[in-house]
């Protein structure tokens, strides 16, 4: 069966073309056609086909046998009928001669309604094309027409210089990615990149989205993009929103995410992609309870994580500290409650915990619930909330009718691994009953924040609408082997849906560096005097990302970044939308960021936690697991050079991976 992109016909588009997608379908494996969206770029071919490197061109007609009879006389007023085909020919000629290349693509207009002798009969002797009627269009005749009337192969740069034509929306500005050029291309001068066919597969789905109610996944549209880390996953949301506002812009769409710092890249992606279009709204989800929370309610302050701890310190020394629960656990229970449609004593005991790691009997939970309503109880004394606190109590607000929520008929979820299963209830409501999509992309091997949590539990039915990417265009094979093998040696019997990297094909580069330090003081300077020597190679700032294990650190080192090269060098980024500066950031908040240049710094103090004496071993599996996709996620951040601080002696799990990478 040949690939077909988008999978489905486009809304809109008419019984002829329907035909023809549907026969095309039927078209050997190795054959991709792809059907253009005028919506987007107006008139040209309906499809262009490829087959082994030969590309062909087509237009189909909707003229039925009377069109053709009368096109041969004149009406009863002596005016003449608009002849058929006409039309068809002239935007394949329009599109041939905007293409501009030195060997032809041939062309083709189909007449799906006519017999091969009417088309010969009102075919005009100037017409370029390939005219064909009916009698070729059915799947055994088509095999046998198709290799005669491909165009002779053409090279990789003279295919994408097609594509990039046929369906602009696939191309992809060198700003929005980190990697390296590749040289192949050089001859052409590209300056830009295209989106693969199953990026472009992945990007177009679902775009014949009826407006009727669904049959399935109860009462919206559900499809769910999982992707390896540098598979495209974010750009094919702004895409995907951009497709929609195009067809349907007097639809909302909304896209999500859970990190401040991916939503001012995705914002700035999208502006530019866009033009500067205003009609898509792009928020982290907290930011879009916190932009419909109540006039009248009152917002308090967010807990800091310090304090958090504090508390949860004290009363586990109050109630707790004779149990096998340690004060993290006790944060852990206290957002895995929060994070779902729990309100009371009743609803917890009742609750299933699959997947949580550890069961607790009846009776400790009754003491962790009284635990978490002291720990609510202080917060409620400070005037303080979690960010947990934030989609409860918009839920209450709207359940109790002081907020009208808006609807959407598009919502994107990029990082949707990170979302709790309250944050989905909320978003099911606000989607357009009957109509609704909701497009989610994730990659499972960095899901550490929801853990403990799969797609039925968050109340999402995705059998049977899973789409996957396996090619990663972030990174080079060297680093995603390292970080791969890191993944696997850890975590030798992970069992979640991890989609396995294709590393075929895949960019080579320079082995990551793991540098080992004697305190932390000499890790910050010598990632410094790296960024020096950077410098002095003229690398922009922009191209530099430093990731921390600890969020208490990140400020200091942007601090110390500006002292010795100048105020406003580094910046938070999800304070601050960064221009050609340092992005310095926690682990937990560089999901879905990306730069040429990572540094990884304070995982010895992962390592430090794993080895503590107070956790049980259902913690320390759970705190490996999760400590193990920050990594992954960390060093797949990078797109040509990763490098990894470490301070004290090589823990021996990383001695394997690291080799000839250690650097003095």
């Amino acid at each position: 069966m040949a690939q077909l992109i988008p999978a489905t016909p486009i809304s809109g588009s008419s019984p002829e073309l329907i035909r023809l997608f549907n026969l095309f379908r039927r078209l050997p494996d190795d054959v991709i056609v792809s059907q253009r969206l005028p919506a987007l770029h107006g008139a040209g071919p309906d499809f262009c086909l490829v087959q082994a490197e030969r590309a062909l061109l087509l237009a189909v007609s909707a003229a039925t046998p009377q069109d053709a009879q009368r096109m041969q006389q004149m009406d009863l007023f002596g005016t003449a009928v608009e002849p058929v085909g006409v039309a068809e020919e002239s935007r394949l000629s329009a599109f041939m001669a905007g293409l501009n290349m030195a060997v032809a693509v041939p062309t083709a207009v189909l007449f799906p309604n006519l017999s091969d002798r009417q088309v010969e009969t009102i075919r005009p002797p100037e017409a370029q094309a390939r005219w064909v009627g009916k009698e070729w269009l059915n799947p055994e005749r088509l095999v046998l027409w198709l290799p005669d009337h491909l165009s002779a192969p053409l090279t990789a740069v003279q295919l994408e210089h097609l594509r990039a034509h046929f369906t602009p929306e696939v191309i992809v500005p060198a700003v929005f990615t980190v990697r390296q050029p590749i040289e192949r291309y050089t001859e052409a001068a590209l300056g830009h990149y295209l989106l693969d066919y199953d990026q472009e597969h992945a990007l177009k789905l679902d775009l014949n989205l009826p407006q009727t109610g669904h049959d399935t996944a109860k009462d919206f549209g559900l499809r769910l993009l999982n992707g390896v880390a540098g598979s495209g996953k974010s750009l094919i949301v702004i895409y995907r929103a951009h497709i929609l506002r195009r067809h349907f812009p007097q639809q909302r769409i909304l896209i999500l995410t859970h990190n401040r710092a991916l939503i001012h890249d995705l914002r700035r992606r999208y502006a530019r992609l866009s033009d500067g279009d205003e009609g898509v709204e792009l928020h982290t989800f907290m930011g879009w309870c916190r932009r419909h929370w109540p006039e009248d309610k009152p917002w308090r302050d967010i807990i800091r994580y310090r304090d958090r701890l504090e508390i949860a310190t004290h009363i586990w020394h109050e109630q707790l500290r004779d149990t096998a629960v340690s004060e993290l656990m006790l944060l852990d229970e206290i957002d895995w409650y929060k994070d779902r449609l729990l309100f009371n004593e009743a609803d917890y005991l009742a609750a299933d915990r699959s997947g949580r790691g550890f069961a607790l009997a009846e009776a400790m939970r009754h003491r962790l619930y009284a635990a978490m309503e002291s720990y609510h109880y202080a917060l409620q004394q400070r005037q303080w909330m979690d960010w947990g606190d934030v989609p409860r109590q918009l839920w209450r607000y709207w359940h109790e009718g002081a907020v009208a929520l808006p609807r959407y008929d598009f919502i994107l979820v990029d990082e949707a691994q990170f979302f709790a299963p309250l944050w989905f209830e909320i978003i099911k409501r606000i989607l357009t009953p009957d109509t609704g999509h909701l497009f989610l992309v994730a990659d499972a091997s960095q899901g550490f924040l929801k853990r403990g949590q799969s797609w039925l539990s968050s109340g999402l039915e995705v059998r049977g609408r899973v789409h996957r990417l396996t090619k990663s265009y972030r990174t080079t094979r060297e680093i995603l082997d390292f970080a791969t093998l890191l993944y696997r040696t850890r975590l030798p019997y992970d069992e979640e849906d991890i989609v396995v990297p294709d590393l075929l094909h895949m960019p080579h580069g320079v082995l990551p560096v793991i540098i080992p330090l004697t305190s932390e003081q000499d890790e910050v300077t010598r990632v410094i005097n790296e960024m020096g020597l950077l410098q002095k190679s003229r690398i922009p700032w922009r191209d530099l990302l430093v990731i921390h294990a600890s969020r208490e650190e990140t400020q200091p080192i942007i601090s110390r970044i500006n002292r010795v090269f100048g105020a406003g060098t580094a910046v938070d980024p999800g304070q601050v939308n960064p221009g050609n500066q340092v992005r310095v950031c926690s682990l937990n908040a560089a999901t879905g960021l990306e730069s040429p240049i990572v540094f990884l710094m304070g995982a010895h103090d992962l390592y430090e936690m794993e080895q503590s004496i107070r956790l049980s071993e259902e913690e320390r599996t759970e705190l490996i697991r999760d400590n193990t996709r920050k990594l992954y996620m960390a060093c797949t951040r990078a797109g040509q050079r990763l490098v990894i601080t470490y301070v004290g002696p090589l823990p021996a799990v990383l001695l394997p991976q690291a080799g000839r990478q250690i650097a003095k």
